[in-house]
């Protein structure tokens, strides 16, 4: 059995590396193979299995024989409610957040915990991806030259995430943000407002940590439910002077789907935008909306 848990002692802090795990069985070996082959000498895994309908939660059990992990279920309720229960047990000083579909590189928690180490006003470390389809692929990688320093007002003026499978979290910024609404089906953005509105910093080192999967299944395609998400997590923030700009924002990236694939949404989310916030992204929206409709 290979296990890597161990608790810190004066040495590197603790990790709590914690993966939600729904309907994975296809990708859960690879998966955590690259978990467990960080070279990060000190991190715990717990893995929250949310509903699993396939047969995940038993290749789980399984795979326990051979790497060393906390394994807990729970009724589906969504991935923020998973990590919370996660949270319940981890004990680690960063608190790392994976997607079971994901390979992450061996440097991964590694590189983002020197930098939280060396960074203390820092709550959440991003980094960058490589794509890879479905069957393994590598299809393209983000690059950047140099770091990204976020805010509060950045994040919610122009909704940007730090993307959980590239996180690392400070456990004490994730208490002060007092974790995930589970309300809130997705996770990402969310926290990285959370932890942005208590006054910590959110970089984005330019580093590759991990290999992201897209597939047919992956939530960043199902527009409807990121657009709701993504309005609820910044509802908190309704009287901040940044909020219809990061609003308005939001609705421009739902309609690039909407355009195509929900005309009469696509209207109603063009007329949601106030008259002195529409810029050049609002009119070409409108413009593909209308020729699309012309196509017909």
């Amino acid at each position: 059995m290979i296990s890597t848990e161990k608790q810190s002692s004066g040495g590197s802090p603790l990790v709590s590396i914690i993966a939600p795990c729904y309907n994975a069985e296809k990708y859960l070996e690879s998966a955590l193979e690259s978990i467990f082959a960080q070279d990060y000498e000190n991190f715990e895994v717990i893995i929250v299995d949310d509903g699993s309908t396939d047969n995940s939660y038993a290749m789980l059990q399984s795979l326990q024989g051979k790497y060393s992990f906390q394994l807990y279920t729970q009724p589906n309720q969504g991935v923020s409610a998973a990590l919370n229960h996660g949270l319940r047990y981890a004990k680690g000083v960063y608190v790392s957040t994976p997607d079971l579909d994901d390979i992450m590189l061996e440097s991964s928690v590694r590189v983002r915990a020197q930098y939280l180490d060396q960074h203390p006003n820092v709550g959440c470390v991003g980094a960058l991806i490589t794509y890879m389809d479905s069957d393994g692929n590598n299809t393209k990688s983000q690059s950047r030259t140099e770091v990204e320093h976020l805010n509060f007002d950045d994040i919610l003026r122009r909704a940007s995430v730090v993307g959980a499978p590239v996180a690392l979290y400070r456990m004490q910024a994730l208490k002060d943000a007092n974790g995930y609404d589970p309300a809130i089906k997705v996770q990402d953005f969310q926290i990285t407002l959370r932890i942005a509105a208590q006054g910590y910093g959110v970089d984005v080192i330019p580093v590759i940590v991990t290999r992201y999967r897209r597939h047919a299944n992956n939530l960043s395609r199902r527009y409807k439910v990121l657009l709701d998400a993504d309005l609820k997590s910044i509802a908190p923030y309704s009287s901040h002077h940044e909020y219809q700009k990061g609003r308005t924002f939001i609705v421009h990236k739902a309609l690039k789907y909407a355009v195509v694939s929900d005309k009469k949404h696509a209207w109603g989310l063009l007329r949601s935008i106030p008259l002195k916030h529409m810029n050049r992204t609002t009119w070409k929206r409108f413009k593909r909306l209308v020729l699309s409709g012309r196509g017909k």
